[in-house]
């Protein structure tokens, strides 16, 4: 089934919700394996399925209970044909695997009824490499190139715009804007920072931005930060820029990315304390209209923000 929704209702209505940290979620709280932090495979066992379903059941039972709408993602951050290479899956199976995920996100929506045109299915798309220590950055081109089968693929089954999640150079968000506006699909952009909060290149986010509207005629619909604790890039917050930035998925824990990769344990932080700085950061972002979570982020950080953000909205 694919539900038509025009994503302008999100601009339209109050603060919607989003998904949390579903990789770290997966491993440390439901204590599954996740080769390569892919999350996709646990669409091909009743385990991995049942995990899923509490999940993403939570996260839209938050929503409900707070009368707001819910973007959705599909479990397909590593569903491109690079890392399907690296898992030692087929590009034309790894088409089937995005296929396989917006089924199962649109199977989560008609379970909710009546409540479901309030909930956006978010084609996920994650970077070509290493978003903490990329091995190559792409020009625009590569990206294009690299990105447009999945858009593709996750545009003709039904998502109702598609994200790319921690991205960090201009070169693939602008690769990914082209390949969805090929498509004739939305797409929203969101960039991960570093402590300083710039990108790991050392580029402002300010500039990733207009970098990217002006190389795009402004595709995108919205940019996002996530995958940063709200302490790394609050104080670069500030110019008319802003504006653009539309989605919030920040971490949990404030420790660097680095840090992060060599953990062992989860940091899941301060869910009140997360939700506060969401709050605050809700008066620098006239734009903001989408708040979920990252690493380390499940459902009370984001039953958390939507109390805090959206009852003081």
């Amino acid at each position: 089934m694919t539900m038509q929704t025009n994503i302008s209702s999100v601009t339209n209505t109050r603060p919607w919700l989003t998904d949390a940290g579903l990789e770290t979620t997966m491993l440390f709280l439901e204590g599954l394996d996740l080769p390569q932090f892919a999350s996709f495979p646990l669409l091909d066992s009743a385990k991995g399925r049942e995990a899923l379903t509490r999940y993403f059941n939570g996260l839209l039972d938050e929503a409900a209970a707070l009368g707001c709408g819910f973007v959705l993602d599909t479990a397909t951050w590593r569903a491109s044909h690079g890392w399907g290479q690296v898992m030692g899956i087929s590009p034309e199976n790894i088409d089937g695997i995005n296929r396989k995920a917006v089924d199962y996100a649109q199977e989560l929506r008609a379970a909710r009824g009546a409540g479901q045109s309030d909930i956006l299915i978010e084609g996920v798309i994650g970077p070509h490499g290493d978003a903490y220590a990329p091995g190559s950055v792409l020009n625009a081109d590569a990206a294009q190139a690299y990105h447009a089968r999945q858009v593709r693929v996750l545009a003709a089954s039904g998502v109702d715009l598609v994200c790319a999640l921690t991205i960090s150079s201009t070169g693939e968000s602008i690769g990914i804007a082209r390949a969805a506006a090929e498509a004739g699909i939305p797409a929203v952009l969101s960039f991960t920072l570093e402590t300083d909060g710039r990108l790991i290149s050392g580029m402002g986010l300010d500039e990733a931005i207009m970098e990217t509207d002006a190389a795009t005629g402004g595709y995108p619909a919205w940019y996002g930060i996530n995958c940063a604790h709200p302490d790394h890039f609050r104080a670069v917050l500030h110019g008319d820029w802003v504006g653009r930035i539309g989605s919030l998925r920040a971490n949990a824990s404030r420790q660097s990315h680095a840090e992060l990769d060599e953990a062992t344990e989860l940091d899941a932080g301060n869910p009140e304390d997360l939700a506060r700085a969401y709050h605050d950061l809700q008066a620098l972002l006239p734009g903001l209209r989408v708040m979920g979570g990252c690493c380390g982020t499940d459902r009370r950080h984001i039953a958390a923000i939507g109390r805090e953000c959206l009852d003081r909205h």
